[in-house]
């Protein structure tokens, strides 16, 4: 909560006396153990364990059980473990994103990148999913997913590329022949940001049809198109996302919502930003995978606190708050445990 980078620095906060003290009079934490029993300590707990506990405390954010509510997944890799001898293959965690309030909500570990497909659909089946709608990128555009999350009740938007090649050929295809494209609903926004003009332009179409593949796909109801032109002083270019979905989108629903599915992205630029994780060089993969979920915890709890006071102070000085009084610590826990 005070924005400390790794165990060395926590143990250190711990040990001063004016830390000491707030610990034992609000959390009955009398005593702090050396730094080798603290990490005994981390090596005990069981991650499988604590991240059950977290689902289940980070579902309990979700108001209404979340229905309506757009979840993001994405994986990421702590790439100090790919250096280290005492891990077989970089340590890969899948995380799952409530993209509306920008809490995370579920995880899995997985041995690499590779095995991130199958670790989607087991914490699909963690969590409850209920009339949300999942969001990823083009890895976990697979059909045994878009079956695991219509069995969950969930919807699902995935981004289509070249690993479903003849699934964006069609639908490339019917989107870019000109009078289809005028039959298709379409949105266009533009943000102008430091220079830069994004002028993003969406096609929905319900008209599936034609679609030789649509039965394969679990409930499939609509394709859809992104197309982003940006402009600055360096020139122009131009991108293209094709997207599949099991709910009927309008135009303005898929950019809203493909735009979502990078949240979780910025929950990952967060990690390494305020605690360095691409830098933490634990050896024990107890101790790493333990630290990111109570990271994450940490953002979940500054996130709620930021929604239900509409605080605008950055995340990091509202840390540093607490690094130079702890007592701000229980402000924010006690917020959202009001929520």
């Amino acid at each position: 909560m005070c924005g400390l980078r790794n165990t060395n620095q926590i143990h250190q906060w711990a040990k001063s006396q004016h830390v000491s003290e707030f610990l034992s009079k609000h959390f009955q934490i009398n005593a702090i153990p050396c730094y080798y029993w603290l990490l005994c300590l981390l090596k005990l707990i069981r991650p499988d364990s604590l991240n059950r506990c977290f689902i289940k405390w980070a579902q309990s954010l979700m108001s209404g059980g979340g229905e309506g509510s757009t979840l993001s997944f994405d994986g990421k890799t702590i790439r100090s473990t790919a250096k280290m001898d005492s891990y077989e293959s970089p340590l890969h965690i899948i995380s799952a994103q409530l993209a509306e309030l920008g809490i995370t909500i579920g995880q899995r570990t997985v041995d690499g990148k590779s095995n991130e497909i199958p670790a989607m659909r087991e914490l699909l089946e963690l969590l409850s999913i209920k009339g949300c709608l999942i969001v990823a990128d083009a890895l976990h555009c697979q059909k045994e997913t878009a079956k695991t999350v219509i069995e969950g009740k969930g919807d699902y938007l995935f981004s289509v590329k070249d690993n479903q090649q003849t699934l964006k050929e069609d639908i490339e295809d019917y989107v870019q022949d000109e009078h289809l494209r005028e039959t298709m609903d379409s949105c266009t926004k533009t943000d102008k940001t430091s220079g830069r003009v994004e002028c993003r332009t969406a096609y929905t179409s319900n008209d599936i049809g034609w679609l030789y593949s649509k039965d394969e796909w679990e409930h499939l109801a609509c394709i859809g198109a992104v197309n982003t032109r940006f402009s600055s002083k360096k020139g122009e270019s131009n991108e293209r996302h094709y997207y599949i979905s099991s709910r009927s989108l309008t135009a303005k629903e898929l950019l809203n919502h493909a735009r979502l599915e990078w949240t979780v992205e910025t929950m990952h630029w967060l990690l390494d930003v305020h605690f360095s994780e691409d830098f933490c060089r634990v050896e024990d993969r107890n101790v790493q995978q333990n630290l990111n979920i109570v990271r994450k915890i940490v953002l979940n709890t500054i996130k709620g606190y930021k929604n239900k006071t509409a605080s605008k102070r950055p995340i990091s000085r509202l840390m540093f708050d607490c690094l130079l009084e702890p007592e701000n610590i229980l402000t924010f826990l006690t917020v959202n445990d009001e929520n």
